[in-house]
């Protein structure tokens, strides 16, 4: 319902309720994990446009220096069905396509064709990430404000962790940059 929460280490002293304190952003990983992060909602509607409608997230880890994305699918990916979901993905990229977030009423979003995690709880208001006419989801996180900023997308590899579970493993901007730089190497 709009609760952020903030958790933190306290290196130094103690805390006590009632206390002031002073954060601060580490605006290089906060940019780079919002480039895995839309990534991985890339991703995800690059694989539902490949492999069927049938592919649904069974989980992530959005890191600023790669991500992974779980997914029900009952069988290994072929190469060229990467590649075409990592084309499709650095497509999108070139676009430089705008990252539109808005609130509205969970029924609403859900009519309009945002994509939810089922199981999850959400309340009455919802936040939906919109990337043009490729992607639409419910995502409470950090994102970029146009796929552009994401710079590339690299797939790193593709397994099976599960009975009809596979995972995705990726690198974006400065990270898949350094892997083709030493991969060229």
């Amino acid at each position: 319902d709009g609760i952020c929460y903030l958790t933190g280490t306290v290196e130094e002293g103690t805390l006590a309720v009632g206390e002031q304190v002073k954060t601060e952003v580490n605006w290089d990983r906060h940019y780079a994990l919002a480039r895995s992060h839309t990534g991985t909602h890339l991703l995800q509607a690059a694989l539902r446009r490949i492999l069927g409608e049938q592919v649904t997230q069974a989980g992530s880890l959005v890191l600023p220096d790669h991500l992974r994305f779980d997914f029900t699918w009952p069988e290994p990916v072929s190469e060229a069905q990467l590649d075409a979901a990592e084309r499709l993905v650095n497509e999108e990229i070139c676009k430089a396509a705008k990252v539109s977030i808005s609130q509205m009423a969970l029924e609403e979003a859900k009519k309009s064709g945002a994509m939810a995690l089922f199981g999850e709880k959400y309340g009455n208001i919802v936040r939906v990430v919109k990337v043009d006419d490729f992607s639409m989801e419910l995502c409470g996180g950090s994102h970029v404000s146009n796929t552009g900023a994401i710079g590339s997308f690299l797939i790193l590899g593709e397994s099976g962790i599960g009975s009809g579970i596979r995972r995705i493993e990726a690198v974006t901007g400065k990270a898949a940059y350094e892997m083709m730089k030493e991969d060229r190497q």
